[in-house]
């Protein structure tokens, strides 16, 4: 029997990681079942996460140019549907396309159940006989923090450390020359648990804000409508939780070299008599931790921040922006 021709059009970057991944993907159940020759065609083909019917007429055009007989979209954008709910997956029955949403999965073991919906998705579209649901929405109101959880873990938050590697540099420098400041010290040991928790929180909200401002990272709706302001929302919303991510691994990075600094060059007898004042190891722990927080605001600030793509990759406004300049150079 000739192999069911299905063809996956994935956003670029983690999509089409993730498809190319399905090049083994078979039927669940091979016998009496026509294989599938799987074939991965890697663009963006979304614009907007309302923008579903024109999606789906994407991937029907690619379906009749490359003779397939299913086709189905890896998209990294959240969808909805005319009502506002949010979707998981939303198909064509008619033209056997579908499109879906990676994020609304929720970020954990995205592989496996992706691989799973996909086979599921295919296997319905191929079936004749099979009934497949044209849209799967997602419950409320905890999809829309699953899908929230998928979008930042699809910013790779991780990631936004090189793109702060000349901030980090200048933090450590700052955070090396205070720590041996005996005025530092003083005002480490004056300062109460509390006042530096606002420290660290103040330094972190900072850096986050300082990010969004020089990037150009805030996204503001097309228009007045319902769905475009809560589309900026969301989008906003996992832009700063993935800032906050990436810097807070930063902080926690910059601590534990101030931390290994101080242990390495400071002697807290030297030091208490210096001061006249007891001053012990577990002190060093708060000097660090003081310095951790000057130095991300001095570092950050003084040395400016790169416009690296890890930066804009946070960003699903700054995507989105690509993925249209991208579709509007090859639609002339």
């Amino acid at each position: 029997m000739k192999p069911l021709q299905v063809g996956l059009v994935a956003d670029p970057a983690k999509p089409t990681q993730i498809a190319r991944r399905f090049g083994d993907l078979h039927p669940s159940d091979g016998e009496g079942r026509r294989d599938w020759d799987l074939e991965v065609l890697s663009e963006p083909f979304t614009v907007a996460c309302e923008d579903v019917q024109t999606a789906l007429s994407r991937l029907t055009e690619h379906a009749d140019e490359r003779r397939w007989d299913v086709v189905v979209g890896l998209t990294e954008l959240p969808l909805r549907d005319g009502d506002g709910r949010y979707l998981l997956i939303e198909t064509d029955p008619e033209h056997r396309t579908a499109v879906l949403s990676l994020p609304a999965l929720g970020g954990l073991r995205i592989h496996a159940r992706s691989r799973h919906a996909l086979r599921e998705l295919i296997g319905g579209m191929s079936d004749a006989d099979t009934q497949t649901d044209r849209r799967v929405p997602l419950p409320h109101p905890s999809g829309r923090w699953r899908l929230l959880l998928g979008m930042v873990l699809a910013n790779r938050p991780w990631l936004l450390v090189p793109g702060l590697k000349t901030a980090l540099v200048a933090a450590l420098t700052t955070g090396a020359i205070a720590t041996i400041n005996s005025t530092v010290w003083l005002l480490a040991g004056s300062l109460s648990p509390w006042r530096l928790s606002v420290a660290t929180i103040a330094s972190i909200a900072l850096v986050v804000g300082w990010l969004v401002i020089d990037g150009g990272l805030w996204d503001r709706p097309d228009d007045d409508s319902p769905a475009a302001r809560e589309r900026s929302r969301l989008y906003n919303t996992s832009t700063l939780v993935t800032l906050t991510v990436g810097v807070l691994i930063c902080y926690l990075a910059l601590y534990v070299l101030n931390l290994l600094w101080a242990l390495f060059i400071l002697d807290p007898a030297l030091m208490g008599g210096y001061l006249k004042q007891p001053f012990r190891y577990p002190d060093l722990f708060v000097l660090a931790w003081f310095v951790a927080s000057a130095a991300t605001v001095g570092g950050a600030l003084g040395s400016g921040l790169e416009s690296d793509e890890a930066i804009r990759a946070a960003a699903y406004s700054k995507r989105e922006e690509d993925r249209r300049n991208r579709l509007a150079r090859e639609g002339t």
